[in-house]
């Protein structure tokens, strides 16, 4: 079945944009008829069971309801490691063992795309990978063999973006599944073919759909909505103020949500869901300020 989905990171309590992504995610998949789900992307190991109780906690009480149990990601590593040794078996992977900063002062191609991984360690002999393994003294990371250098997805709000496809992480050097990996394996689990969230995640989506298009996944609808921002136009964060729903009140919040979007009548999301339209979404940015 048809399924959209909010996919928090519990590292910190939600602030107003936060919420608003999952006010637009909730109302994009309900305005389809499709489910939604929800799902807490908790593998970095700076994520916080209780952030993440409050977080569904505030969702809840904004009117964001999804269908089924939450699903965390953390009870999932089989399902990528799964994933991770059908590529590994297939060829597609190889051992990392470059630093950020080993990146970052690498000298690159003149036609290699800017941030694009340089490929150090893609043609590594075991002897070197030996070398590498003893001079680090850390586990390699794997990453992806790509044949692609950029990939074309189709946006609700953007149309088609071209983005950059490098041989991308797949698995970190302590062993858990990267962000590009999982979310792909997870959204393919879960059935869930509209993916809507902020639009500072754009430039992933290339990688990831290109990664669902190589294990054989069908390639979810985009919609990568704008940002909210403080008055320096600089993202959200705790300094600009009352930015949480147990700072600023359910009703205060969804008001301005509401009026964010366009529809400042609306008092709750079903009747927001009655009038709601992606044609006349902003396209800009929302600069936030606290009342």
């Amino acid at each position: 079945m048809n399924t959209g989905r909010f996919a928090p990171s519990p590292s910190a309590d939600l602030h107003i944009g936060n919420l608003r992504t999952a006010v637009l995610a909730w109302l994009f998949a309900r305005s389809t008829q499709r489910r939604f789900v929800m799902r807490v992307e908790d593998l970095d190991d700076r994520t916080f069971a209780d952030i993440a109780a409050r977080q569904l906690k505030d969702l809840a009480a904004i009117g964001v309801t999804w269908d089924g149990p939450v699903e965390w990601q953390s009870a999932h590593a089989q399902r990528y490691d799964a994933v991770v040794a059908d590529l590994n078996a297939r060829g597609l992977l190889y051992e990392c063992f470059c630093s950020r900063r080993d990146i970052a002062q690498a000298p690159r191609a003149p036609h290699a795309p800017q941030g694009a991984y340089p490929g150090t360690c893609r043609d590594l002999t075991d002897a070197d990978r030996q070398r590498r393994r003893e001079e680090t003294g850390r586990p390699p990371a794997l990453r992806l063999r790509t044949d692609e250098i950029t990939y074309t997805v189709e946006d609700v709000l953007h149309g088609r973006y071209t983005g950059i496809v490098d041989d991308f992480v797949v698995r970190r050097g302590d062993g858990v599944a990267a962000y590009n990996l999982a979310v792909v394996v997870d959204d393919a689990a879960q059935g869930i073919d509209q993916v809507v969230r902020g639009d500072d995640l754009l430039p992933s989506a290339p990688r990831q759909a290109y990664l669902a298009r190589l294990l054989g996944y069908p390639e979810p609808t985009y919609a990568h909505v704008p940002l909210v921002l403080n008055e320096d136009g600089a993202r959200l964060a705790k300094r600009d103020g009352a930015v949480t729903l147990a700072e600023i009140g359910v009703e205060p919040a969804l008001a301005q949500i509401a009026g964010s979007l366009g529809w400042p009548t609306a008092t709750d999301l079903e009747s927001l869901l009655e009038v709601f339209d992606p044609v006349r979404l902003p396209r800009h940015p929302w600069i936030y300020r606290p009342k």
